[in-house]
């Protein structure tokens, strides 16, 4: 198994199926935990260097952070629309509680500015339909630049209907060229779901690439299923492939060294000339998820 691929279940520590900081992905900026929180049950997270976000994949939470408390409404499931989630500022310890039952993702990132702990309404996310033909993919852009005001952290989801390739043309930002790249590690978190029509014996899972340079070599091409992870330290990273009778949702977290906080990213010349083909293809019908555009 590659050290940039984490299966299911190898990321964990007690309390959180996935645990992974800076240290534990071997780089400086960029962490995810993923909690399953029983009914009743609760988390606290002693959040030190970082700035964090709280984002339900299901189910509904409350936040706690001095003294403070949001309620997040939450989901049925990444694949029912964009929700509401909680910003937690740097250097905060902070309680997630859940009545009956959820499942919280909880990117975080270097930071040093503190902004206010607050609930950041679904409403705010931006939902992108990115792409078109077997290109086209559900980008909701929850913790982009242009839409959350946050010292570090980089996040988005994205939805690719069965069949589909997201992540295209490959791409990368490991190179600081003002306007052009800027440099973020970036972390790939799957779940994945069978078509209404498959038999309760169907394996939902799709492939995620991940190449290098000449002089930055790096080798990735996994095979993932729900709860998988991808760490993406630097080079071109793409296709993410949902095949055939098989969705496939990932929440991308980044961060950087840079001060400006910027999501810029360049297209492998090899594979750019693909989009120009966009412009004759309509967006796959199946997209929006969750019904919102």
């Amino acid at each position: 198994m590659s050290e940039w691929y984490r299966k299911a279940g190898t990321a964990s520590r007690a309390g959180f199926d996935v645990a992974i900081g800076p240290l534990e992905a071997g780089w400086e900026h960029t962490g995810l935990y993923v909690a399953t929180l029983g009914p009743g049950e609760s988390r606290v997270i002693t959040g030190r260097e970082h700035e964090w976000l709280g984002l339900p994949l299901s189910g509904q939470v409350r936040v706690e952070c001095a003294g403070k408390l949001v309620f997040l409404f939450g989901r049925e499931g990444p694949f029912a629309g964009p929700t509401d989630y909680a910003y937690v500022p740097v250097s905060s310890t902070f309680t997630i509680h859940s009545t009956a039952g959820a499942r919280v993702a909880l990117p975080h990132a270097k930071a040093s500015e503190p902004l206010p702990f607050r609930r950041v309404p679904a409403e705010e996310t931006v939902v992108e339909l990115r792409g078109a033909g077997r290109c086209s993919r559900q980008v909701n852009n929850f913790g982009t630049p242009s839409v959350l005001n946050a010292d570090s952290i980089i996040a988005c989801e994205v939805l690719t209907p069965a069949g589909n390739w997201s992540s295209y043309p490959p791409h990368k930002h490991d190179e600081d060229r003002p306007d052009r790249e800027s440099v973020l590690e970036e972390i790939y978190y799957f779940e994945m779901r069978a078509e209404g029509v498959a038999p309760g014996s169907a394996n939902p899972f799709g492939y995620q690439r991940v190449y290098g340079t000449r002089d930055r070599p790096i080798n990735v091409l996994a095979e993932v299923h729900s709860g998988d992870v991808v760490l993406v330290p630097h080079g071109w990273h793409g296709p993410t492939m949902a095949p055939p009778g098989y969705d496939m949702y990932y929440l991308n977290v980044m961060a950087g060294p840079a001060v400006r906080r910027q999501w810029l990213a360049s297209d492998d010349p090899a594979h750019a000339w693909v989009r120009q083909t966009w412009a004759s293809q309509k967006v796959d019908p199946r997209l929006p998820f969750g019904g919102r555009r």
